[in-house]
């Protein structure tokens, strides 16, 4: 099971975007690869500030973390992509958050005070997905086509001469302390150490060139309208031959069900019945996101009545169970009737068994809703 965020970074769930980045840059600093060379449960601590740090310093997706948990990340959610297993490594780290040293280590292994060149990252793509109740109630995995840029074939790259490939220009300037020298990214290749050398036919000025790409994507069940996942470098590529693709952010939608009102992870159905399967009770076929189930239904069921069907909801995107399916009974009045029917109903006016005894319904009904929600 995964280590709490706010564990791993000794915080509340209150603190606030200082804390955050106070209490990352000090546990950054504690187990940093310089401080420790050689030491794996350093470098494994090391990752995991980083990706809470990743998390919990995005208003979005601590929000999403707050209600759903490490769930909200997994089966390729929008999130860290786990560090150290097929997401970010360890230059993907000090690439993105190198600032919050202030330049009291290096960018890389035994650094020494010099980031040096940065992964430059290429643009994320946003596309939306619709899913049906169906395929949000079991998880689905959707191939969708991606317009992306990649890398064009043939381009070659060169080191870049304004920094020689350092991927950062030194300036030393005069101020009333003295000569001071600091360091800025390179303009020329924006900190990636390496220029374009030879562009291939169709490829722009960055060397890259537009491709279509089936892509899959796993859908966890249970997911909500607005949900974002993300597809860890289905994105743009970035130009140079150390660069690292963007994302494919995938938004979710929710297609509108015929039958079926979404609740959160419960679900509602209006089911109609006539005045005689009222009276005398009767069967009846309800949808479900798992196909039709047969309902009974009492004698002398009122209108308004509230069946539960527990466990027929939608599931929780944090592994917390099913919701219920509520189905609402509606007694449908007939509005045109025979002279036979209507000469019965007359006769039925004043009949006891149709007198309304609200006293009785009501008792019954608040023991039923009662026992919903026990």
């Amino acid at each position: 099971m995964k280590q709490d965020y706010y564990e791993i970074l000794s915080i509340s769930k209150n603190a606030t975007p200082a804390e955050i980045k106070k209490a990352y840059r000090k546990k950054a600093i504690k187990f940093h690869p310089d401080k420790n060379p050689g030491d794996k449960v350093a470098e494994e601590n090391f990752k995991k500030a980083a990706e809470a740090y990743e998390i919990l310093s995005d208003d979005n997706k601590k929000a999403r973390y707050d209600q759903y948990g490490h769930a909200a990340f997994e089966n390729g959610g929008a999130g860290a992509g786990g560090f150290g297993g097929g997401g970010m490594n360890m230059e993907d780290i000090f690439s993105q958050f190198g600032d919050i040293f202030g330049g009291g280590f290096g960018g890389s292994f035994g650094g020494g005070g010099s980031r040096g060149r940065a992964r430059v990252k290429g643009s994320n793509l946003r596309i939306r997905v619709k899913l049906t109740l169906e395929e949000i109630a079991n998880g689905v995995e959707k191939k969708v086509k991606v317009r992306r840029k990649i890398q064009a074939d043939g381009v070659t790259f060169k080191t870049c001469t304004t920094c020689n490939g350092q991927g950062q220009v030194m300036r030393v300037t005069n101020t009333i302390l003295g000569r001071m020298q600091t360091a800025s990214t390179c303009p020329s290749c924006q900190g990636a150490g390496e220029i374009l050398d030879k562009r291939p036919k169709g490829a722009d000025s960055s060397g890259l060139e537009v491709k279509e790409e089936i892509v899959s994507i796993k859908i966890p069940a249970g997911v909500t309208e607005g949900v974002q996942l993300k597809v860890n470098g289905k994105g743009n590529a970035a130009p140079g031959k150390n660069s690292i693709d963007g994302d494919l952010i995938v938004v979710i939608e929710e297609i509108k069900h015929d039958t079926l009102k979404r609740e959160g992870t419960n679900l509602h159905f209006d089911l109609y019945i006539n005045l005689s399967e009222a009276i005398l009770g009767a069967s009846k076929n309800i949808d479900t996101v798992s196909g039709k189930v047969k309902i009974k239904i009492e004698p002398g069921t009122q209108s308004g009545k509230i069946l539960r069907l527990r466990g027929k909801g939608l599931p929780s995107i944090d592994h917390y169970g099913n919701g219920d399916l509520l189905v609402h009974v509606n007694v449908w009045t007939p509005q045109n009737l025979s002279k036979e029917q209507k000469e019965f109903f007359e006769k039925m006016k004043n009949d006891e068994n149709f007198e309304p005894n609200p006293s009785k319904f009501d008792k019954s009904f608040f023991e039923k809703v009662k026992d919903m929600f026990s």
